[in-house]
């Protein structure tokens, strides 16, 4: 492989009296080998873009984006706020001479070129070959960077750039392929493998998810996994990330991609197969649950959950793929990390430790509440210990303790529930409801005159989180109680 530009920086003293002695048309003066002819070009058009801006400006940036057939360039200047101008063509020009003298180097010509420059003179050029995804704005198709490789071949390709230029959908799987693909499955005996000591059961592993997120949110860090109603989300620092999709039916897909992975660069680079991920899987493995990694070409792993085990293709062990998952492998593993977060760079002592560990076997068994994440984090303000509770709350692991429900409260919603049902003739008039109070809510009805028998009677019971049911006198009060009490406490439980 050959060499590559190396980003630098130079001191050119007065920006405008530097830029009135750089003709950008001048010849290269004899004897400059391809680097130092490069690094001229580079500061011909750091000149260039200084002569067509405005009079007065603290900081110039420019960023330049290049196929053979494409090209993107943003320019701005900032003197108190930031203003694009547009570069004229004369400086594209440049940056694409520039290039092409890059190209030289036998490494290929760079794909992004960025110059930053402050009125104190300090200049700095980058050269980016693509060790970074680039913004999406500066991304062209892929047609573009298959006709630059054209004119300029070169050596393997950065893995996310490979998979950009040649995925061609093969990790995509539409509902319509699943269901192709598991027939086919079946009818050729390609069964998954058993991934029986990989990952924790899937509501442990949800559970501890869900912990892990809340410590981050209550710590009002950016970083740290999230949950979303139905999914778990994570980006780790190293680049990797996955996605923990909760299904109906006690099913589960846990999909993402690590960094450079080894398998991918082979099939991109070098032409070998592309790793069967979803063999074996069931036909409810398709995008709408996959990482969005899979649209991309870069997912590393599949793995599902069903009838209590996970299961995958051709994905690796979950060693291999460590750096894209939480730190959910033990209880202990997510109780260390959650005491990290509160004390810092301190080492946590054994009584942070232990209200930690008591915080993961609670969300374990789907009893978290309020005291138990202020156990751990105090409540004291530091820690954001109504967005931890959330994070729990929308992964089902939270004891919800509605509080009682005032009697004037539940006779009104019960008022509007008659008249919306049944409008203004419900048969009794309901300015004379009343209500009796049991455990956990309201009995609400009209009493019967004295003197008279009423049978069958409209009864309602409203619960203290709002749950209405229309009942009546032919049902025995304390047999209906007991039955919506049980549906009370199954409500405010975790289900998995």
């Amino acid at each position: 492989m050959g060499e590559f530009l190396k980003d630098f920086r130079v001191g050119i003293g007065r920006p405008d009296v530097w830029a009135k002695g750089k003709d950008p048309d001048a010849p290269m003066p004899a004897g400059l080998g391809v680097r130092a002819q490069a690094e001229e070009l580079a500061l011909r058009v750091a000149a260039a873009l200084i002569r067509v801006g405005p009079p007065e400006w603290e900081c110039l940036k420019a960023e330049f984006a290049l196929t053979v057939g494409a090209e993107f360039a943003k320019v701005s200047v900032f003197d108190h706020t930031w203003t694009t101008i547009e570069p004229p063509r004369s400086v594209l020009g440049l940056v694409r001479k520039q290039r092409e003298i890059s190209a030289e180097l036998g490494a290929g010509p760079w794909w992004r070129l960025t110059l930053d420059l402050d009125d104190t003179g300090e200049l700095s050029v980058g050269y980016d070959y693509g060790s970074e995804p680039f913004p999406d704005s500066q991304l062209f198709e892929p047609e573009e960077y298959r006709m630059d490789l054209e004119a300029y071949p070169r050596g393997d390709l950065p893995v996310w750039l490979a998979a950009h230029v040649s995925h061609d959908a093969r990790q995509q799987r539409t509902p319509q392929q699943a269901a192709t693909q598991a027939r086919a499955d079946r009818r050729n005996k390609v069964w998954p493998t058993l991934s029986e000591n990989d990952f924790p059961y899937f509501p442990q592993m949800w559970a501890r998810w869900a912990v892990i997120s809340a410590a981050f949110v209550a710590a009002r860090s950016d970083w740290g996994p999230r949950v979303l109603p139905g999914m778990g989300w994570f980006e780790s620092s190293r680049r990797g990330g996955s996605t923990l999709y909760r299904l109906p039916g006690g099913r589960a897909v846990l999909s993402g991609g690590v960094w450079d992975d080894p398998r991918l660069d082979a099939a991109y680079n070098d032409g070998d197969d592309m790793p069967d991920l979803y063999a074996g899987a069931p036909d409810w493995v398709a995008n709408q649950v996959l990482n969005p990694r899979a649209a991309t070409g870069l997912l590393s792993f599949c793995y599902w959950w069903d009838a209590g085990r996970w299961y995958r293709g051709d994905s690796p062990s979950a060693e291999a793929v460590s750096t894209a998952v939480p730190g959910l492998w033990t209880a202990e593993t997510t109780a260390g990390i959650v005491a990290g977060l509160v004390t810092g760079s301190r080492a946590p002592d054994a009584e942070r430790r232990a209200s930690a560990a008591e915080l993961v076997s609670a969300a374990e068994e789907g009893h978290v509440t309020r005291e138990t994440l202020v156990s751990v984090f105090g409540d004291d303000g530091r820690f954001d210990i109504d967005g931890a509770l959330y994070q729990l709350s929308l992964a089902g692991q939270v004891v919800t303790v509605p509080a009682q429900m005032h009697e004037e409260d539940a006779i009104a919603r019960v008022r509007e529930y008659i008249l919306a049902v049944f409008g203004n003739n419900p048969g009794y008039s309901v300015s004379d409801l009343v209500a009796d109070r049991f455990s956990i809510g309201w009995m609400v009805y009209v009493p019967v005159p004295r003197g008279q028998i009423a049978i069958g009677r409209a009864i309602f019971y409203i619960a203290d989180d709002g749950f209405l049911v229309h009942s009546s006198s032919s049902v025995a009060p304390a047999t209906f109680v007991a039955g919506f009490e049980k549906k009370f406490q199954e409500r405010q439980q975790a289900q998995y």
